[in-house]
């Protein structure tokens, strides 16, 4: 859906995007952070076609930024950080001005402008002049013109800027709603909002990409192991530690106490290896016993975000 190779930016002697190169597959939403000058804008504003890169290439939607810049324009919806609002028009104006400027007509224009209107929760704002508007629905308002033609991918940078607690959770769900059928693209400092809505993350620094993958995916590269608090029932389980520390996917036993007389809890370090979890599940099950809580330790993207930034970082695939 969303495919940059190698792609670069100068500005002058300052290289503000060092040849990156990532993939977005269709119903992705995947959120692009970093610290203030690290690329992100320049990036979207590349796969928007607003500007072309130095040098690399790009394609949306299975069109060339440099040889079919129209068509991924009219694939797109982008909101950009401070939205393109006209403040002496009211807002149905907008919209119906952005409507027409997208080629929308008759009763597909009509419903469209219904479903923005309502999804955006600004109906009972559409005659007040934008002007006059909060920052939140001057945003929201903004949201609502990067929807209005149902384009199949959306580059929203920073789409919750100003809004209160109640709007924030609105449009979070709102943006999962729509990644369940588009691309989206999601820039933002709001390390809770990534969390909360995307399923994977690209970490930028200095113009490159210093971490790609989930949350757990780059916590696990980090660490290099995985933490398992582990919580067995049966008998004999004062046994179980030396038969459980052979298994290949665990690395070591880091505590291991007792919580009731059939129970036994065990705090784990595992290999990075995917299918660890599974392979204590069949192990469990050939001893006889019953798991009664298998919890993976979360890694906190606060964490990751500062480690990586503020230490450099690699590259991780």
């Amino acid at each position: 859906m969303i495919v940059a190779s190698d792609l670069g930016k100068l500005y002058g002697s300052i290289e503000a995007v060092k040849g990156i190169s990532f993939n977005i597959e269709k119903g992705e939403i995947v959120g692009l952070l970093g610290p203030n000058g690290a690329g992100k804008t320049t990036i979207m504003k590349i796969l928007t076609c607003y500007m072309f890169p130095s040098y690399g290439d790009a394609s949306v939607n299975d069109y060339n930024i440099f040889t079919d810049p129209l068509k991924v324009k009219q694939s797109i919806g982008y909101l950009p950080e401070n939205a393109p609002l006209y403040p002496d028009l009211n807002v149905i104006e907008y919209l119906e001005f952005m409507a027409d400027a997208r080629g929308l007509t008759g009763a597909s224009r009509k419903e469209r402008l219904e479903y923005v209107l309502d999804a955006c929760s600004i109906e009972d704002v559409a005659y007040r002049g934008i002007g006059k508007l909060s920052k939140g629905y001057r945003q929201r308002t903004g949201l609502a013109q990067a929807i209005i033609h149902d384009p199949e991918i959306l580059i929203l940078d920073e789409p919750t800027t100003g809004l209160d607690p109640n709007q924030i959770i609105e449009i979070r769900e709102l943006i999962k709603k729509l990644g369940k059928e588009k691309t989206v693209i999601l820039s933002t400092h709001i390390l809770q909002e990534v969390e909360a809505t995307c399923g994977r993350v690209l970490i930028l620094n200095e113009g490159k990409i210093i971490a790609r993958g989930t949350t757990e995916d780059i916590g696990r590269e980090m660490k290099g192991e995985v933490l398992l608090d582990l919580t067995l029932k049966g008998t004999n389980l004062e046994n179980a530690d030396k038969s459980l520390v052979s298994l290949s996917g665990v690395k070591k036993i880091l505590n291991s106490k007792k919580v009731e007389d059939t129970k036994r809890n065990f705090h784990l370090s595992l290999t990075p290896q995917a299918n660890a979890e599974e392979e204590i599940f069949d192990w469990a099950v050939s001893n006889g016993y019953k798991i009664t809580a298998m919890i993976p330790e979360k890694f906190s993207l606060e964490d990751i975000f500062i480690k990586l930034t503020h230490e450099g970082g690699e590259n991780a695939n």
